[in-house]
């Protein structure tokens, strides 16, 4: 009788999603996190003596060449993703890159070429796919209840939330602010919900006010960021067209002067529209306008559960063939739609062209 097999992964970069996704995969029988690598000493010695991993290395690509591995999971900063996975994909390995894909549409691109050619899994850290939620509002766009989507509203707004650790601050690392950072968690989900229509256009202007201030003239909710190193967007406002007519309105910020922070979506269709949250569906039947609300949702509806169970997906993909619901080509397309957005507002909103 055949054992079971038992997936070894590796994962790049020591830092706290990596904390998040080892302790989800502890859960299982089938995975075996076997080595970690990361450039900081102190971080890696942290996270390997929590996890007991005795695996331990500075460079991924040595970590690639010793370590017998069947796949690498990549949390490191955005710049470093695009090349980090092509390396391991080249070695043979299958990949589960975090969001977003890379800090730009090209480099993004060169990782599903990569992926295409060497015949390797290649998946995205987009968790909020798996949120039912999203998965209630997608099975009605897919049963036509919403019938021809004409226009939809993406929000990621924190009143005040600069992070004030890592280099979220600092645009040549991350690719950019709250949009690739926030922004891109409800532009991912939109775009699935609404059958993932291929983008055409795009228009957008940024603004900083606040994060290359001092963080002690205001109440924040993370105080002391970097500010003398900040050089992102505080607030980013855009606008998305796609080739079925489609129109997506987008607002993402770190810092807003806004009565609440705002995680939502919200979709208007010929038949019908809809909101994320809380999950309604709005539609005409029998002669009346109805709200529509499901009696019941899985509980399940934590960030710490729709990140669990992306873990498990990747685990399934790679290990037993199941399907994903978050391909590189998904992640291509967010990351053409987040570089235009970026590119259009470095040519003062002017609308640019996603090719």
């Amino acid at each position: 009788m055949t054992s079971p097999r038992t997936l070894r992964l590796g994962i790049i970069g020591a830092g706290g999603i990596a904390a998040t996704q080892m302790r989800t995969l502890a859960s299982r029988k089938d995975v075996a996190v076997v080595a970690l690598a990361d450039i900081s000493p102190a971080a890696l010695k942290a996270r390997g003596e929590t996890f007991g991993i005795e695996a331990r290395y500075t460079d991924f690509r040595q970590m690639l060449r010793q370590e017998k591995l069947d796949a690498v999971s990549i949390c490191t900063p955005n710049t470093t993703h695009a090349e980090t996975a092509m390396t391991a994909l080249k070695a043979g390995l299958d990949v589960l890159c975090e969001k977003p894909m890379a800090h730009t549409a090209a480099a993004a691109r060169r990782m599903v070429e990569t992926a295409h050619k060497t015949g390797r899994k290649l998946v995205i850290g987009f968790q909020y796919r798996f949120n039912p939620r999203t998965q209630f509002l997608r099975r009605a766009v897919d049963n036509q209840e919403l019938g021809r989507i004409r226009f939809g509203r993406v929000q990621a707004l924190r009143r005040r939330g600069i992070p004030n650790w890592g280099v979220f601050g600092q645009k040549e690392l991350q690719g950019g602010g709250p949009l690739i950072d926030i922004g891109v968690h409800v532009l991912e989900m939109t775009h699935y919900t609404m059958g993932s229509p291929k983008p055409v256009s795009a228009s957008a202007d940024l603004f900083t006010y606040l994060g290359n201030k001092p963080s002690n003239q205001t109440e924040s909710v993370w105080k002391g960021w970097d500010w003398k190193t900040y050089t992102v967007e505080d607030l980013a406002v855009g606008r998305i067209r796609f080739e079925d007519g489609a129109v997506l309105h987008i607002e993402s910020s770190f810092a807003a002067h806004v009565e609440k922070d705002t995680f939502n979506f919200q979709l208007l269709g010929e038949s019908g529209g809809c909101v994320w949250d809380p999950a309604q569906i709005f539609r005409d039947e029998g002669g009346y306008m109805v709200d529509k609300v499901p009696g019941w949702l899985n509980p399940k509806q934590g960030w710490q559960d729709m990140f669990d169970a992306k873990m498990h997906a990747f685990v399934d993909h790679v290990l037993h063939g199941k399907p994903t619901i978050a391909p590189a080509e998904d992640g291509l397309a967010v990351q053409q739609m987040l570089d235009s957005l970026y590119r259009s507002a470095a040519k003062a909103g002017k609308e640019v062209a996603i090719r």
